[in-house]
């Protein structure tokens, strides 16, 4: 009897344990859908007063996509509703070629931010600055402006004129900066030679990238098939404002031969992917320096984090703006989209650059790069004699011979820089952060050599 009630209480104590768990999850699930449900008609209600009793007579459909609006720049400052305009612009922009001033804006702490001026833009020959805040658009203000609405204001008619009031660390008081709009074609790719030493035998690459949009990659690659002899490279991200994932996993490729370049994560694990390097056509013996600022963003900061981690490469310059986000376009309509945040940037060490950014392995602030000054009579043994028949020269007054001399070395050496681009010695004390870059490349690549 007793096996028997034994056998009885055991079935009826599984039978309770089955019914709590199919259960629970029908409860738990009821209640979730009765909290979407009554959040559902509180908005519908809200809709159908206002459309009934608002001062000004709105339809549906401009209601919803204020709507759509308000609830995706509350999500954060990237995820947008785009009406067919900004939807058509965003297309437009990733191929390289838009209309406007040429000005990359960001929200950090609820400012609109300037991120970056991009290179031969308006808006950077009227002289914006990366970290300037833009207090108004013409006389429009923008606190509380998505970046969407600042980005609508600043776009226009080609030679048409804005005004954009800023505030820039160090000015007392508002700068007004006059821009006029233009169509903006960008040369995401640039470069120039810096010769090793005066013999001008070796060299060195200086890469300047603006931005990255659909061209970067190969015109990287074309430039290091044209130089194959190059010593070392100064890849320059300053004032980069970011652009495509893939020219930045591209870009990775290039320098470094295994290991993650980046990944991604996300809520749908769908959206969670690693990107790895291959080891065929690396030029991983290459020596490498890496300028950033307070411009660089999102894809720039991929870059040199990740060059940063493998040890492939040091950092110089100044802490990037901290953008590191994935976000997806989606069409909801014929004409419109939106841009959501679906995911977040990880560096191959598994750190964020969200809100964070990536801190150079050297700090150099922006500026002139100090150097003695030259004391004409601190003259070589070598020299003195050739600088006292110069000096003698000058007192006989026999000038003439020399002067031609040296207007016809300038007009080789202007003809010789017609051909190739060249920074001088000059031109790399005029910039502090390229000069640092410069001197620890020599290191790198006399480090190499041994």
């Amino acid at each position: 009897m007793f096996k028997h009630n034994k056998k009885l209480i055991a079935t009826s104590f599984i039978a309770v344990c089955a019914t709590l768990f199919i259960s629970n999850p029908i409860k738990l699930e009821a209640k979730q859908n009765d909290s979407k449900l009554d959040a559902y008609i509180k908005f519908t209600r809200v809709l159908n007063l206002i459309e009934s009793q608002y001062v000004d007579e709105l339809n549906t459909t401009t209601l919803i996509n204020k709507a759509l609006k308000g609830l995706l720049s509350n999500l954060d400052a990237h995820s947008a509703y785009l009406d067919a305009k900004a939807f058509k612009d965003l297309n437009i922009q990733t191929k390289g070629e838009f209309g406007g001033l040429g000005i990359v804006v960001g929200m950090k702490k609820g400012a609109l931010t300037v991120i970056a001026p991009i290179d031969d833009t308006p808006a950077k020959k009227a002289g914006i600055k990366a970290g300037d805040i833009i207090l108004k658009i013409n006389n429009k203000s923008t606190l509380g402006m998505t970046i969407d609405e600042a980005v609508k204001l600043m776009r226009g008619k080609p030679k048409t004129k804005i005004t954009l009031t800023i505030v820039r660390k160090g000015e007392t008081k508002p700068l007004k900066i006059n821009i006029v709009r233009d169509i903006i074609k960008i040369k995401s790719v640039k470069h120039k030679i810096i010769y090793l030493d005066k013999n001008k035998k070796d060299k060195v690459l200086y890469i300047k990238i603006t931005s990255f949009d659909s061209k970067v990659v190969d015109g990287v690659k074309y430039l290091l098939q044209q130089y194959p002899h190059i010593k070392g490279i100064i890849l320059d991200l300053r004032n980069n404002p970011g652009g495509l994932l893939s020219q930045a996993t591209g870009l990775l490729d290039l320098f470094i031969d295994k290991g993650i370049l980046v990944s991604q994560k996300g809520r749908d694990k769908r959206e969670n992917i690693v990107y790895k390097a291959h080891e065929k056509g690396t030029y991983k013996d290459i020596p490498i320096t890496v300028l950033v600022n307070g411009g660089s963003a999102s894809a720039s900061e991929i870059v040199s984090g990740a060059l940063q981690d493998h040890h492939r490469a040091p950092i110089i310059g100044e802490k990037t703006f901290g953008k590191g986000s994935v976000q997806i376009v989606v069409p909801i309509g014929k004409e419109d989209g939106i841009k959501l945040t679906v995911a977040r940037y990880y560096l191959p060490s598994g750190r964020t650059i969200q809100n964070k950014g990536v801190t150079p392995d050297v700090i150099v602030y922006p500026g002139e790069a100090t150097k003695k000054k030259e004391n004409e009579f601190e003259i070589k043994e070598a020299e003195l004699k050739q600088h006292l028949k110069a000096e003698l020269a000058k007192v006989d007054g026999n000038t003439t011979k020399e002067n031609n001399s040296t207007s016809e070395n300038n007009a080789t050496s202007q003809n010789s820089n017609k051909k190739e681009k060249v920074i001088t010695n000059k031109d790399l004390f005029k910039d502090a952060q390229l000069k640092s870059a410069f001197d620890i490349l020599k290191v790198l690549i006399l480090q190499k050599g041994k």
